[in-house]
């Protein structure tokens, strides 16, 4: 399979960028990954690259964007920080590679079994750590639940992870007006989603933006 060039990702809308990677993670989790060879990419991207979309997800040594959705050099752009969680630095890599680079999807994927998200349900302080696990604090406390609020609770961790990648979508979009106006033109799209490390599926949401005017409205003022 041939990368990216100009040609093809001009022609990519946001929707046709999320269906490439669904149908990747299928590959992936069916064992039935293109056959690529690598090197021909290297030769083919050694120019120029094309990306079609940019990934953001957290470091965890299991949620490699380019395995799990079956993606070759050049294909996409991948931004990981432990907890997925957004800073200035991420906000500029994002506004590079849609309006610069010309990737039309970003995605924010956050994943089950998170450390950052056990870390930050426990409230860890722990050096440079903490500034990191307090960005993930506003998706704590957005989550109602009755029973136990740590890291013990798998529940409740994993509606926090969830509830973080929705966060960070109005992250993205509250403070990149850049990324805010291509949002709203439709040149390019955004989702989250979350990936299953027992499993190797993802599931992207399908009201993310919804979910995230809500959130940011019920904790306006707080963070």
């Amino acid at each position: 399979m041939r990368t990216q060039n100009r040609e093809t990702q001009a022609e990519l809308t946001p929707q046709r960028a999320k269906e490439i990677l669904l149908e990747g993670n299928k590959r992936f989790v069916s064992n039935l990954k293109v056959n690529r060879n690598l090197l021909q990419q290297v030769n083919e991207t050694s120019a120029d690259q094309f990306p079609f979309a940019i990934v953001l997800s957290c470091i965890d040594s299991r949620t490699s964007a380019e395995l799990i959705f079956d993606q070759g050099l050049g294909d996409i752009f991948s931004t990981r920080v432990a907890g997925n969680v957004v800073n200035e630095d991420i906000l500029g890599s994002m506004e590079f590679a849609c309006k610069v680079a010309g990737s039309k999807l970003i995605v924010v994927l956050g994943h089950s079994r998170c450390g950052a998200i056990k870390g930050a349900c426990d409230h860890v302080e722990l050096g440079n750590l903490s500034k990191l696990l307090h960005k993930i604090a506003p998706a704590v406390a957005a989550v109602e639940y009755a029973g136990e609020r740590s890291s013990k609770n798998s529940e409740f961790v994993e509606k926090v992870a969830e509830t973080n990648v929705v966060w960070a979508i109005g992250e993205i979009k509250k403070n990149s007006p850049i990324l805010r106006e291509m949002i709203e033109k439709g040149e390019i799209g955004i989702v989250g989603g979350m990936y299953n490390v027992e499993t190797g599926v993802v599931n992207f949401y399908d009201d993310a933006e919804n979910l995230t005017e809500t959130l940011h409205e019920e904790l306006a003022g707080k963070y």
